[in-house]
C-alpha cells in the first residue's frame, strides 16, 4: 500500500494565515522536520515548519503541569479561542508578565514593530488610564509577578517617571523598563535617576546585533553606539537589564553566541532574551518563507554557538512549553556555571519543588556551599536555591545576589502561521488593551489592536451565523 511522507503525530486547531479564520491542522515528522499542515477552504493547504528538532518538540508534551489561573476572568467564553481574549474562562495561564503599553508613540520608526509605534502614531495614555490598567492586572493577579513598562517607546512619554511612582506604589513583584535604549545612552542622569527604582526594577533593552546591516533592516537606523553607551551608562549604575534579541533567519541569528558571550560579560546584564520575529504589525524587510526562525533552531544555534551550555541547560517552561525556553547559570568572578541541568525535570512540574540534583560538579559545588552562610549541606544550599529557579527569580540566599544569575529565555510568539490553539490557551505573557481587558500577545497583535478590531468583529459575526 502506497504510504503518506510524514508520520502522523497529533492533531490540534489552527488559523488560516490569510483570513485568520479556524482550521483544523496536524502536527507531523517528515524529514526530520515537525510541520503543521492546515486547509482552509477558501484559501487552501499550508505547510508551516514549527520545529526542527522532533525530539525536544515531543519532550515538550512530558512539561505539562496544573495551570495556575489568575484571581479573576473578565470575558466570558462565547466564540471560541481565540476571539474571547480578555482573559477568558477558558484560558489556561495567569499572567506571567503583563504588559502596559503606557503611548503608542515612539522615537524610531522601525521596519519591525509589532506595535505600529512612530513619532506621529496614536497618543500618550493618561495618568489615569495608566493606573487604571496597573489596577486592573494587581485585580487580576494580587501580586503580579512581572509588569512591563512598554509602548511605543515609553520614555518619551512626558510624564514618564510619574508614570513609574504609580507603578512602584503597586504591589507589583518585579518592574520593568522595555526600551530601545537611546535616552539611555544620551542622558546618563535619566539612568541615575532610574537607578533609585532599585532593586526589583530592570531594563528590557532592545539590542538585536552587532551589525549595522541587520540593525538597519530591523531599526531602520545604525544604532551600535546607541547600544554600546546604553550599557556604558547601565554598567555604571549596575542597572539590572536583559538584552533582547529580535531574531531574522540569516539577518543576525549567525551572532547568538556572540552575543551571549559579550553579555556575560556586562556588570549589569542578567541575562539575554531571543525573539523570532512574529509576522504581525510592521514587517517591511521580511519574507515569511525565507525569514522565519523556529524556538528549536534558535536552542540548536545556542549550542552550537556557544561551549557554556549543553542540551540539558535549555529546557521547556513548564507554564507554556511550545512557546518558552528557559536556562540558568551563576556567575562566579570570572567563571560560568550552567544551573538548570542541575534541576530535577519532574519537580518543575511541581509549584512547590525545585530540587537541585548535583551531578559530578564538585567544583560548583564548593563555590555554592562557600556562597551561602545559611549551613555547610548540600541539602541547606538546594533549599536556598529554590528562590533563584523561576523566570524572574527573588534572591534569598545572603551572599548570593541577582548579580550572580544568568538567564537565557526564548520566547517564541505565535503568529497566523504556527497558530496552534494548545500554545494559545497556555499564554502567560499578556497585554493591558485600553478597554481594560488582558489579552494574551499573540491574539492582541493579530486580533485586538486598533487596526485589527473591525476585522475581528466580522469574523464573530460570522461564528454566530
Amino acid at each position: 500500500m502506497p504510504e503518506r511522507p510524514y508520520i502522523y503525530y497529533d492533531f490540534t486547531v489552527s488559523i488560516c494565515s490569510t483570513c485568520l479564520k479556524r482550521v483544523d491542522a496536524k502536527i507531523v515528522f517528515e524529514d526530520e522536520k515537525v510541520f503543521m499542515l492546515k486547509h482552509c477552504p477558501q484559501h487552501g493547504r499550508e505547510k508551516v515548519l514549527i520545529a526542527t528538532d522532533i525530539a525536544y518538540y515531543k519532550n515538550c508534551r512530558n512539561y505539562a503541569k496544573r495551570s495556575e489561573m489568575p484571581l479573576k476572568f473578565n470575558t466570558p467564553t462565547h466564540y471560541g479561542c481565540p476571539y474571547d481574549c480578555g482573559l477568558c474562562q477558558d484560558h489556561e495561564q495567569h499572567s506571567c508578565l503583563t504588559v502596559v503599553e503606557v503611548t503608542d508613540r515612539c522615537n524610531l520608526s522601525c521596519p519591525t514593530c509589532y506595535a505600529m509605534s512612530s513619532p506621529s502614531y496614536g497618543r500618550h495614555r493618561t495618568l489615569e488610564e495608566i493606573e487604571q490598567m496597573l489596577d486592573t492586572v494587581v485585580a487580576n493577579e494580587g501580586k503580579p509577578d512581572v509588569v512591563q513598562i512598554s509602548g511605543g517607546e515609553p520614555t518619551v512619554h512626558p510624564q514618564f517617571f510619574e508614570i513609574l511612582d504609580i507603578a512602584k506604589s503597586k504591589p507589583i513583584k518585579h518592574l520593568m523598563l522595555n526600551t530601545n535604549g537611546i535616552r539611555i545612552a544620551k542622558d546618563e542622569k535619566f539612568v541615575e535617576r532610574l537607578a533609585t527604582y532599585a532593586p526589583d526594577f530592570e531594563i528590557y533593552l532592545q539590542f538585536d546585533s552587532f551589525k549595522k546591516e541587520a540593525l538597519e533592516q530591523l531599526r531602520g537606523e545604525d544604532l551600535r553606539e546607541v547600544r554600546s553607551k546604553a550599557i556604558e551608562h547601565l554598567n555604571k549604575y549596575n542597572l539590572s537589564t536583559t538584552l533582547v534579541i529580535t531574531l531574522q533567519k540569516g539577518l543576525n541569528t549567525d551572532e547568538i553566541g556572540d552575543i551571549i558571550r559579550y553579555a556575560l560579560k556586562q556588570r549589569c546584564v542578567r541575562g539575554v532574551t531571543f525573539q523570532p520575529t512574529q509576522e504581525a504589525g510592521r514587517l517591511e524587510n521580511y519574507n515569511s518563507s525565507t525569514d522565519r526562525y523556529t524556538l528549536t533552531e534558535v536552542r540548536s544555534a545556542i549550542l552550537e554557538q556557544t561551549d557554556i551550555f549543553n542540551a540539558n541547560d535549555l529546557l521547556p517552561v513548564p507554564c507554556n512549553p511550545d512557546a518558552l525556553v528557559m536556562g540558568y547559570a551563576l556567575k562566579l568572578g570570572d567563571e560560568v556555571f550552567p544551573l538548570t541541568r542541575m534541576i530535577n525535570p519532574d519537580d518543575l512540574l511541581d509549584n512547590s519543588k525545585n530540587t537541585i540534583v548535583y551531578e559530578q560538579d564538585e567544583k560548583l559545588k564548593g563555590h555554592l556551599l562557600n556562597m551561602f552562610s545559611t549551613g555547610n549541606s548540600v541539602d541547606s544550599v538546594r533549599e536556598d536555591l529554590k528562590s533563584i529557579m523561576c523566570c524572574l527569580p527573588d534572591i534569598d540566599a545572603p551572599n548570593l545576589g541577582y548579580d550572580n544569575l544568568f538567564r537565557i529565555i526564548i520566547m517564541q510568539f505565535i503568529d497566523a502561521h504556527n497558530f496552534d490553539v494548545r500554545a494559545i490557551k497556555k499564554s502567560c505573557v499578556h497585554i493591558v488593551n485600553k478597554d481594560m481587558k488582558i489579552i494574551p500577545f499573540e491574539t492582541m497583535n493579530l486580533f485586538y489592536r486598533d487596526d485589527k478590531r473591525q476585522y475581528l468583529e466580522q469574523l464573530r459575526t460570522e461564528i454566530i451565523v
